[in-house]
């Protein structure tokens, strides 16, 4: 197909409650959203899940929207033909910029799915139709209070749990947890907030029997993960230390992971999010779909990836009001622990036009030359 214009939504949605973590606290999901017009098929939608602040990575919203409206955006129109196996080929003269290159992949993807009549599950070649619900809990303000919240999302229904972690609230709240609701599916997850100095408090949450720890070293340091890995019992599990397929294979082949976290936007995009799911799959390494706070667009992506048969422990993929009083689309829901994957074409999710009007702080309309 032949793209004639991009549009890039900047939209502002306050989330139900604070989110913390070791880089910050959240209050409110700054969001670009990115909408591509073919020439010869339906519009299509995708969603970068850079944070306002370059806090959790290089990529902010702010710098996404100049590299999608000065680089990436000329050079996919620029194209006589764009598919989406084709589109990060088209896009790697621009250096880095994963987040922003996965959006224009993901509305690409919708496009020709759409015409097609396809979903994105079939594409991908998803075995399931529906799929665990994890939830993902910031770090309170005090351990009685996470345990109330933790109770909450239980009786919700949600099958596993996540806490954020840090030096000085990390052993006594999963502790707590532990006491509280016994053998619950828990993992913890660090955000590079430990060095290997940290490797005795570490080795204290392996009594707690964790699923994993997420991300506890420097993202560029896969030598100190293998090492760190060797100390534990708990399982170590990769998350932006992985940006490429080729950064999942090192990691496995060094010892650096036993489990990945796989973030499409992190990676470039959905298609080499599957090539991570594919690699993994043949070393025995099981994958799970990590959360960036997205709309009901992204996250209806993420259940069909969470689909695939190498997805074999529960992501963070909650249902809408977990993060949104209303979401932009219609609500992704949660029953009874799972969330179903969307079968309609494209991605299944699409902006509610009188939300996003309530929403949106800004539009740019790029066209072709």
């Amino acid at each position: 197909m032949r793209i004639d214009a991009v549009e890039v939504h900047r939209v502002r949605l306050p989330l139900v409650s604070p989110f913390t973590t070791s880089f910050g606290t959240q209050e409110e999901r700054v969001a670009l959203l990115v909408r591509v017009v073919p020439a010869d098929a339906p519009a299509g939608w995708g969603e970068c899940v850079a944070l306002a602040d370059p806090f959790y990575s290089s990529e902010h919203v702010a710098g996404a929207q100049v590299v999608i409206r000065d680089y990436l955006a000329p050079l996919l129109m620029a194209a006589p033909d764009v598919h989406p196996q084709t589109v990060a080929v088209l896009l790697e003269h621009v250096v880095g910029h994963r987040m922003a290159k996965a959006a224009l992949e993901m509305a690409v993807l919708d496009a020709e799915l759409r015409e097609l009549g396809q979903s994105f599950a079939t594409w991908l070649g998803a075995t399931r139709t529906r799929v665990p619900s994890g939830v993902s809990v910031g770090i309170q303000a005090s351990i009685p209070q996470l345990v109330d919240q933790v109770g909450e999302y239980l009786d919700q229904g949600y099958v596993r749990i996540k806490i954020k972690i840090r030096p000085g609230w990390d052993v006594e709240p999963v502790a707590a947890l532990r006491e509280a609701y016994g053998d619950i599916p828990l993992q913890v997850d660090a955000n590079s907030a430990y060095t290997l100095a940290d490797a005795a408090t570490l080795r204290e949450l392996d009594r707690f029997g964790l699923l994993l720890i997420e991300q506890p070293l420097y993202e560029d340091d896969l030598r100190l993960h293998a090492r760190l890995t060797e100390l534990l019992e708990t399982p170590v599990c990769l998350d932006e230390s992985v940006v490429s397929a080729r950064a999942a294979a090192d990691a496995i082949a060094l010892g650096a992971t036993r489990v990945i976290n796989i973030k499409p936007g992190r990676v470039g995009g959905y298609v080499e999010a599957r090539r991570i799911h594919d690699i993994a799959r043949a070393n025995g390494v099981p994958v799970w779909c990590g959360g960036m706070l997205e709309t009901g667009i992204g996250r209806a992506a993420n259940a069909a990836l969470a689909a695939l048969p190498g997805f074999t422990l529960p992501g963070d993929i909650s249902a809408s009001d977990r993060f949104y009083r209303r979401d932009i689309t219609e609500p992704v829901r949660m029953v009874d622990g799972w969330i179903e994957v969307p079968d309609r074409p494209g991605l299944g999710a699409e902006p509610l036009e009188d939300v996003l009007a309530e929403v949106t702080e800004d539009v740019e309309v790029l066209r072709a030359r």
